[in-house]
């Protein structure tokens, strides 16, 4: 089986231990693995600040970099979203450059949906004995691609944790890209009862699928000094989730 990887701007720039952790699992798993040269942004904070002229300038760019690809793994709901949903509608007036986005789109896959439907999940030989775990839905993805179950499936595969559901986990951690930066008091207002639903479960570790929830409810959990660590399920299903 082959695949390539989507390099998300966060995980490139923040994390890049949840990219090292993505080919350690899907090499496990027998994926034979690529990352074409050049790609860029998804063009998802441009759409989303309006610049949708400019959004398509990148798409242009980035959608023959992926034409021989088979499937296409993304590390984030947010952007896999991008991809599947919102890439077509930038050309409405190019015929010829909307059906290569939507090509693109119907082989791209955010990772749990791959791991859990494409690839055989339950060759993942980790163990995490003791360890309770909770799982946080991020935006893009529940309501964007509707995936839900997938991750805490895979979740609940590994060995000795112990998985607890969080109280309103389908709520927004306050992220939301520019939306923390431009209206930082409802931002933070969101983050604090995303705190508080973490912190009632009595988890060691918080699972999410986009590295702007996990830097969103480190920065939080963090200035509350809490243990708790949030760790893309990708970290999680390679072995990082061991201290």
């Amino acid at each position: 089986m082959k695949a390539s990887l989507f390099v998300t701007c966060l995980m490139d720039l923040f994390y890049p231990e949840v990219g090292e952790a993505i080919v350690k699992v899907l090499r496990a798993l027998g994926v034979s693995l690529d990352c074409p040269e050049g790609q860029t942004c998804c063009g998802l904070p441009l759409v989303n600040n309006g610049y949708r002229a400019e959004a398509a300038k990148v798409a242009r760019r980035m959608i023959p970099l992926f034409e021989r690809s088979e499937r296409i793994v993304v590390p984030s709901g947010s952007c896999a979203w991008m991809l599947r949903e919102e890439l077509p509608r930038l050309f409405s007036d190019d015929a010829a450059t909307r059906a290569q986005a939507e090509a693109m789109g119907r082989k791209t896959l955010e990772f749990s949906e791959f791991v859990a439907q494409v690839a055989d999940g339950d060759t993942i030989g980790i163990s995490l004995p003791g360890t309770t775990v909770t799982y946080h839905d991020s935006c893009h993805l529940l309501r964007g691609l509707g995936v839900s179950e997938e991750p805490r499936r895979l979740l609940r595969r590994v060995e000795g944790i112990r998985y607890v559901e969080m109280q309103g986990a389908d709520r927004c951690c306050g992220f939301g890209g520019s939306f923390s930066v431009k209206l930082p008091e409802i931002s933070g207002a969101i983050l604090r009862e995303k705190i508080r639903n973490i912190e009632a479960t009595g988890a060691e570790i918080v699972v999410a699928d986009d590295c702007g929830c996990i830097m969103q409810m480190s920065g939080g959990l963090s200035r509350q000094g809490s243990g708790a660590r949030v760790l893309h399920l990708a970290q999680v299903l390679a072995g990082q989730g061991t201290r």
